[in-house]
């Protein structure tokens, strides 16, 4: 008996850790709160979210689940049902289904470095997690893993960055200043 009543006891402790971490179905756009937070993360996670993980499903949320069901097989309904959560709780990390990758030479910026702007050629506000391509050798829109500096998007193009030649966004000068110039392995993710 008292081992059924252990067993019983890690049987709830163990669905209900579980049962927190998923959301309440479906999770659609216009959406706020602690669901929303919950599926933004696991796109992160999966290399598909760049933005704030904030609770708030707005366009680049929808954005983020449509090209992550469209990669899965799904119908980018945009919309978060039971289906499309049990993929998105499989995904795998990008790093280990990377199409190619790619030796390179990595700067930094900002949006604070002097003749920047505070967008990108694709205009997403200037943030960690987006990088500045040569669209003939990176696609603009291709996520990629950096390892040292963790997912980003190829979301920008700049003066100076032809060939091998990425520079990775920072949120702070700080930042950018310690990462300065290092030749790194960029991870094209399928």
């Amino acid at each position: 008996m008292f081992r059924l009543t252990i067993v019983l006891v890690l049987t709830m402790l163990i669905s209900s850790v579980v049962v927190s971490g998923s959301p309440n179905l479906p999770v659609k756009y216009g959406m706020r709160g602690e669901n929303v937070q919950i599926v933004q993360k696991m796109l992160a996670d999966a290399g598909f979210y760049t933005e704030a993980v904030d609770g708030v499903f707005g366009g680049k949320t929808l954005q983020a689940i449509k090209s992550f069901q469209r990669s899965s097989g799904l119908i980018p309904d945009g919309i978060v049902g039971s289906e499309t959560f049990s993929y998105l709780s499989r995904a795998e990390a990008p790093a280990s289904r990377y199409e190619r990758s790619l030796t390179m030479s990595a700067s930094a910026y900002t949006a604070y470095d002097s003749g920047n702007s505070h967008y990108t050629y694709r205009g997403s506000l200037l943030r960690k997690g987006l990088a500045a391509v040569d669209p003939a050798v990176i696609p603009l829109g291709t996520r990629l893993y950096i390892p040292g500096y963790g997912y980003a998007i190829a979301d920008d193009v700049g003066s100076s960055i032809k060939g091998n030649k990425i520079d990775l966004a920072f949120d702070s000068r700080d930042e950018a200043l310690q990462f300065g110039r290092q030749i790194i392995t960029v991870y094209l993710v399928e």
